[in-house]
This record gives C-alpha cells, sequence and structure tokens, in this order.
C-alpha cells in the first residue's frame, strides 16, 4: 500500500491570513424603521442579510451626504420605503472586520424612522435572503446584533413616551 500524500493536506493548515497593511474607516448610517399595525401595536422593518442574520436597513455615506439623509436613502434602497420621517438620532454602533490585509473600523449612524404611505408594499434588493415587518418583541428576539437590539429598546422607550 503507498504511504499517504500528507503534502497535499498542509497547505490547508499552513495557510496565515495576510498581515494587516492598512486601517480603512467605513461611516455608515441606517434606521430602526416602526409602524403601527391595525391593533396600534409597533411593528419594526428588518432585513435578512445573505448570511441569514437579522439586521436593519443601513449603508455607507456617500460624498456630500449627511448621516440622516445615507438613512434615508438606504431605507429607500433596501425596503422600497421612500415614504418616511426621520425623527431623531438613537445613537451609533461600532464595530470591525477584517477584508483581506485591511483592518475596516465602521461606524454607524442609527436614527429613529417611522414608515409612511403603504408600508406593505416592501421590496428586497437581489442580495437580501428575506425582508420582514416584525413586533417589537419578534424583532428583539431575532436581531443578531446586540448592539443594534440596544438602540431598538431606545427607540421603543421613545416612541411610548412620545406617543408616536
Amino acid at each position: 500500500m503507498p504511504a499517504p500524500k500528507f503534502n497535499k493536506f498542509k497547505q490547508y493548515f499552513n495557510r496565515r491570513k495576510p498581515s494587516i497593511q492598512e486601517i480603512v474607516r467605513e461611516p455608515t448610517a441606517g434606521g430602526v424603521v416602526f409602524r403601527r399595525d391595525e391593533d396600534g401595536g409597533v411593528e419594526i422593518l428588518l432585513i435578512q442579510d445573505s448570511k441569514d442574520r437579522w439586521t436593519i436597513p443601513k449603508g455607507h455615506i456617500e460624498e456630500g451626504e449627511t448621516a440622516q439623509q445615507t438613512a434615508k436613502r438606504e431605507i429607500g434602497e433596501e425596503a422600497g420605503l421612500h415614504e418616511t420621517e426621520v425623527l431623531g438620532w438613537l445613537g451609533k454602533i461600532h464595530f470591525r472586520y477584517r477584508r483581506v490585509d485591511k483592518l475596516v473600523l465602521m461606524t454607524t449612524q442609527i436614527y429613529l424612522v417611522r414608515a409612511l404611505g403603504d408600508t406593505n408594499d416592501i421590496q428586497k434588493e437581489e442580495w437580501m435572503n428575506d425582508i420582514k415587518w416584525f413586533k417589537f418583541h419578534d424583532a428583539i428576539d431575532v436581531i443578531e446584533y446586540e448592539d443594534i437590539g440596544k438602540l431598538m429598546l431606545l427607540a421603543m422607550k421613545r416612541i411610548r413616551q412620545e406617543k408616536l
């Protein structure tokens, strides 16, 4: 019996990630989008990304845009909701990830946004797996990012206190 060829498998164990060559800052913005259902309950719009994680609509701030303008634009692009009202800033979240030889530092400004008009006419972008309105407590259960979940709780507090 011939000896096993381990050299072929060594390549999988000796691979090293390239060292970080650059740190990139990416400012983004998005919104906790809500509406009232027929019974007056609060529903939150979430999108499911290509990795099956539920999150809020958000995206990169383009040159010449404010964070608030970006949040509105991204909600329109990602959800098809073009009639929205930005009610205020909720906070910002920071996270980082690696992109080959770059360390990406992302800061996301999050706003409280009320959906207006036909809120049932939501449309997901191709890259998304799903888009859906959730009752508030269900949205908190499925949200994948703890920092966004905390801002959703803050959003609900404002909705209740200000009777939005």
